[in-house]
């Protein structure tokens, strides 16, 4: 919001003051002089701007201009967007050249560091933490506004008001009115705000191991007993004690039966896989190393060595043992291991509750496209990609463009997470924004410099609850997924993030000037291969993908190396490329 002429801003100077003031004028002696006006012209929280400004000129002292006519008397500064809480973007940079703007702007890890110049993420404003702008730099170089925010910004008692010369301050939003333009968010910065969105955990619940697949350990896996939990054996065969020949005793050692009768020096056994080893034995001779002659003696066609294809109890783990950690995802694997180890049930993080909202009219459920209209593909993708994200998808609806239909949706869902697709621009059908606007919800993230699927959003409602607005292409909307809901739900679904890789290009990927490119690819030999059919509409190209790739702006190199995103069905090795 662009504050009015001679209004002090909130980072220590007015709109028309003179940039070199800024070294000897900063937040400290602005905040101070907010404070004296304050203290000369008290105002309630409850007081219109108008009548503040009838009051401020009511109130000037006859005998000189006040600080506020003092301050207008200085030369105009040039207007600029200011955030709710931070000046503008700098744009002091502008003239390097985009692929070195990139590697500055980009680090390679975007999970150890913020990007090139910009603070730590702020879980209490949403953002990126006020950083404090170098000495004698002006305070128009601060951090980039983060997003709009749909909640009413109020100034502080005593805030300067008068009218002045210059453009006027821009209304307030309104459900019936846009917000203020802003910039978008960086890609990496989009990122981390989603996966910090959340505050605290998620109470775990305990479930039967028939149904703990896919769900996310609430707590570390300990042994329960040791495994094996008594000396087995590892083959069929006989049990043997002592050097051989052995004489054969009648019965035999079998899996599931109570321990047998101990073995002497000199005799044998048979016993089956997995069979409890009778007390004295020494190996297990397999049944294709021994022969058994007319006397019931057992003779070694190979010898076995001294407790050879025995299992010792204990060998894989003790009672007590910490198997897996907290945050392991819980396979098929892992269930046969819970079961060995003792377990009935598993401590989970519950999955996270999703409902998925399909917008547009133009949006076919089946059949051939058909006068102006189009096969919906998003409906049926997006369930099964956020299940292997985590997300428990409660239900899909198909609300058409209905602005009513819509707010109805949000406010009565039960979910914990939605996720629309569609109308999240700024066309006339475009009703995202406005119902937000009408149900009082926060914006997290409102656009994000990448390419497809720049119109993205992350909104928080009122009541706690996180929409994910997906563009209605379906690339973009894949890009959205990846940006936005990949990180919002392996939180709240208590699964730990992993590494990011990094690929070599096989061959050159252009980039956009100025925002992120997320390309599909295939893993060719150790190197990333990008496709076409990469447009924002098209799934060609990602349907026969292995990975994402993170194309900085300015684009990539061929030999050089860019973070790249697992897709879940991604599969390394070589093969064909129908794309």
């Amino acid at each position: 919001m662009t504050a009015p002429h001679g209004t002090p801003s909130r980072r220590g100077r007015t709109n028309g003051e003179d940039p070199s003031v800024d070294e000897d004028f900063g937040a400290e002696e602005a905040l101070a002089l907010v404070r004296d006006d304050a203290r000369r012209e008290p105002r309630t929280r409850t007081q219109t701007r108008s009548g503040a400004r009838q009051d401020a000129r009511r109130d000037t002292p006859p005998d000189g201009p006040s600080h506020d006519e003092a301050r207008r008397a200085e030369p105009p500064a040039r207007d600029e967007p200011a955030g709710r809480d931070e000046a503008p973007r700098p744009t002091a940079r502008r003239d390097q050249p985009s692929r070195e703007r990139a590697r500055e702007q980009y680090p390679h890890d975007p999970y150890d560091q913020a990007p090139h110049g910009q603070a730590p993420y702020d879980q209490a404003t949403h953002g990126q933490a006020q950083q404090a702008p170098p000495a004698r730099e002006s305070a128009r170089t601060a951090a980039r506004p983060e997003v709009f925010d749909f909640d009413a910004v109020e100034e502080p008692p005593g805030t300067p008001t008068a009218a002045a010369p210059g453009p006027a301050r821009p209304p307030k939003p309104t459900p019936s009115s846009p917000p203020t333009p802003h910039p978008a968010t960086p890609w990496h910065q989009a990122r981390r705000i989603a996966e910090r969105a959340v505050a605290g955990g998620r109470a775990p619940e305990r479930v039967a191991l028939a149904e703990a697949g896919g769900l996310v350990l609430a707590a570390p896996l300990a042994a329960l007993t040791d495994l094996p939990p008594f000396d087995t054996s590892a083959m069929d065969g006989w049990a043997v004690a002592g050097p051989g020949p052995w004489q054969l005793r009648a019965g035999g050692a079998l899996a599931g039966h109570a321990e047998p009768k101990g073995l002497e020096d000199g005799e044998a056994v048979a016993i089956a896989t997995g069979a409890r080893v009778p007390y004295g034995s020494t190996a297990v001779l397999r049944s294709e190393h021994g022969q058994v002659d007319a006397r019931q003696r057992l003779h070694a066609v190979r010898e076995s060595g001294q407790g050879q294809d025995i299992r010792p109890r204990g060998q894989e783990c003790r009672s007590g043992d910490q198997l897996l950690p907290l945050g392991t995802v819980v396979t098929p694997a892992v269930l046969g291991l819970a079961a060995a180890a003792g377990y009935d049930g598993l401590l989970v993080v519950p999955r996270p509750r999703v409902e998925v909202l399909v917008l547009g009219d133009e949006l076919l459920t089946s059949g051939l496209p058909r006068e102006g209209l189009i096969r919906d593909a998003l409906g049926p993708m997006l369930p099964s990609w956020l299940r292997s994200l985590g997300a428990e998808v409660t239900a899909v609806h198909r609300l058409g463009d209905d602005a009513e239909a819509l707010r109805t949706a949000l406010a009565e869902s039960t979910a914990e997470v939605l996720v629309t697709t569609g109308g999240t621009a700024a066309g006339p059908l475009d009703h995202v924004h406005p119902t937000l606007r009408r149900l009082g919800a926060r914006l997290l993230v409102d656009g994000v410099e990448v390419r497809p699927g720049h119109p993205m959003l992350l909104a928080r409602l009122p009541d706690g609850r996180h929409l994910v607005g997906l563009p209605g292409n379906p690339l973009a909307a894949v890009s959205g997924l990846l940006t936005l809901a990949e990180p919002l739900l392996r939180v709240l679904s208590g699964r730990i993030a992993a590494r990011p890789g990094a690929v070599a290009l096989r061959e050159e990927v252009p980039g956009h000037p100025r925002d992120t490119r997320l390309v599909p690819a295939v893993l060719r030999e150790g190197e990333a291969v990008p496709l076409h059919f990469s447009g924002p509409a098209m799934l060609r190209g990602i349907a026969g993908a292995d990975v994402m790739v993170v194309v900085p702006p300015g684009g990539g190199r061929a030999g050089e190396e860019l973070l790249t995103l697992d897709l879940p069905w991604s599969a390394f090795g070589d093969g064909e490329c129908f794309t």
